[in-house]
């Protein structure tokens, strides 16, 4: 009885975590370019590979490229679009990376499949590979995304969680899209890759006339401040030129170094520091900095809550010729 009753709850624990995937994107499905492109996956994940292999900056862009698209207008591709007044164009999205890859993934399978894998789906299936290909886990995650029409930079700052937010205007971010406490500290995991202007947590602390370092966000760790003062003197934070990796530790691997990291105070953004003000989020801070699998595992159902945030399918959207433009 003992053994059935514990099969019982884990089925509906496992339910009630995809219930916002079920609900939102019925339509999405497993090897959904099974019949109509059946290499679809395998040439998105060839061309993130040779990317991140000539570049290791690519995987942290790409993953930071999906969260950007997700959180305006759903994971629609809408980020990708150029033009004036465009989200790639909002100053908050002016330091994004990675197009170049979700294009090249684009040409080679217009090539193999015309008109067939959208440009939502590729950068989905890129930010996966991606994660993968730093060492994180291997997350299969649904297709059958189409492409939206809509872009507009004033609908960024609304939608995005900016890196000098609080926890409570996060979690009010986060719960807008469907996401829980749990994806927050989860996703926030995303941090362990990548690289950050100094505009983006220079307000965290500052140097005076005399040389002298300045706290104002006390919960960074002094000599972590003073390091990161080296590496973003006034004159390039100015200029916002210089960009210092999110975790300095393992910046190029996909692990649960961003969890220790907080726990020393060395967050980057306030943002990061943000996540110890709540107990039940510290205490998730503290399993995943133990525990990597945990962590994978959390990652796994929170990635594909996170892919299919406002997805549009069937009728609506459409497949982009090219990743760039609409197809009107």
């Amino acid at each position: 009885m003992g053994f059935l009753r514990f099969h019982v709850l884990f089925l509906l624990v496992f339910f009630e975590s995809f219930l916002p995937l079920f609900s939102s994107s019925s339509l999405l499905s497993f090897g959904f370019y099974s019949d109509t492109c059946p290499a679809a996956e395998t040439m998105v994940k060839e061309t993130v590979r040779s990317a991140a292999a000539l570049d290791p900056t690519v995987p942290g862009k790409l993953l930071r490229l999906l969260f950007h698209d997700c959180f305006v207008e759903g994971c629609d591709a809408s980020i990708l679009l150029q033009g004036n007044g465009t989200e790639r164009g909002d100053p908050a999205n002016k330091s994004l990376g990675g197009f170049s890859v979700i294009d090249s993934a684009k040409r080679l399978l217009e090539i193999f499949c015309p008109r067939t894998v959208s440009c939502a789906d590729i950068l989905a299936l890129a930010a996966r590979d991606a994660v993968e290909f730093s060492g994180g886990p291997n997350v299969q995650i649904p297709t059958g995304r189409r492409d939206g029409n809509i872009s507009l930079a004033a609908n960024v700052r609304p939608n995005i969680v900016d890196t000098s937010f609080t926890l409570e205007e996060m979690v009010k971010i986060f719960s807008s899209k469907g996401l829980s406490m749990e994806d927050l500290v989860t996703l926030s995991g995303a941090h362990t890759i990548g690289t950050a202007h100094c505009s983006a947590f220079d307000a965290r602390f500052k140097v005076d006339s005399n040389g002298s370092l300045m706290f104002i966000d006390s919960s960074l760790d002094r000599q972590y401040a003073a390091y990161l003062t080296k590496m973003c003197p006034p004159s390039a934070a100015i200029g916002d030129s210089m960009t210092v990796s999110n975790d300095p530790a393992t910046p190029f691997l996909f692990d649960n170094q961003y969890y220790k990291a907080l726990l020393d105070h060395k967050g980057l953004f306030q943002s990061d520091s943000a996540l110890l003000n709540d107990a039940r989020m510290k205490n998730r801070v503290l399993e995943f900095a133990g525990n990597p699998d945990r962590f994978f595992e959390s990652w796994a159902v929170s990635f594909t809550r996170l892919t299919s945030i406002g997805v549009k399918t069937d009728n609506h959207g459409e497949i982009r010729q090219f990743c760039t433009t609409t197809n009107d």
